[in-house]
């Protein structure tokens, strides 16, 4: 028994014949049997082959009741006509039930899992970026002691701080003074500050700080450390 290659034509026109007075595979009434050849067809059989599309439309119409037709399904070459052998090649064609079952997939699937993990992955270096962003950014700085000396006794050395203290720039931050005697009566002004290195060198600050050529001679720095 069997219905030779229900995946070919000459199987499904073997299907199409023995359908011919027939309403299912076996008995008066859908049973496994209709199923189990049903599950074999992965298409509607074609428009000239009548009796095989109308079994199949509707055999198809109790697809939400399937499982619980009547009888056990047996292998396909227990149905059929008699004197055709089954040779329906590979496994059959999977129901809309497994399919529905496999979108059901209570464990997911490998590929469900691997995205997981990548979008879990994108998610912490996202975070991880957004807090190293916050992270307020090791600022490079230097304590600078400049000495700043005057033409001679008679410099206003109030006016030659004041000149000094009015430079100003981004990076630039002055602090103590004092003025110490370097001989003949003449008086350096030694100046503390703490500059960013990014932002400030001491060839600027020495151009800058000789710019008021009317008091100052020499700018030397005196010590240098970073901070």
């Amino acid at each position: 028994m069997g219905f030779g290659d229900l995946k070919s034509s000459s199987g499904l026109k073997v299907l199409n014949d023995f359908l011919l007075d027939r309403s299912y595979i076996e008995g008066f009434v859908p049973s496994q049997a209709d199923v189990a050849v049903f599950d074999v067809l992965s298409t509607p059989p074609p428009a000239d082959l009548c009796h095989a599309l109308r079994w199949y439309n509707h055999i198809k119409s109790y697809h939400n009741q399937k499982s619980s037709l009547p009888g056990v399904k047996k292998p396909l070459g227990q149905y059929g006509p008699p004197g055709v052998a089954d040779t329906t090649s590979s496994a059959p064609a999977a129901s809309k039930d497994d399919e529905d079952d496999d979108d059901i997939d209570l464990f997911g699937s490998d590929e469900e899992e691997d995205s997981e993990a990548t979008k879990l992955k994108e998610q912490r270096l996202a975070e991880y970026a957004a807090k190293k962003a916050k992270k307020p950014t090791l600022i490079a700085k230097s304590s600078l002691l400049l000495d700043v000396k005057p033409w001679d006794d008679e410099t206003d050395m109030a006016k030659l701080e004041e000149c000094v203290r009015s430079i100003e720039m981004d990076g630039l931050v002055w602090g103590q003074s004092k003025l110490v005697p370097v001989g003949y009566g003449i008086k350096k002004l030694q100046i503390s500050c703490v500059v960013e290195d990014d932002k400030v060198g001491t060839d600027i600050l020495e151009e800058k700080i000789t710019a008021f050529e009317d008091h100052v001679q020499s700018m030397d720095v005196a010590a240098f450390n970073k901070i």
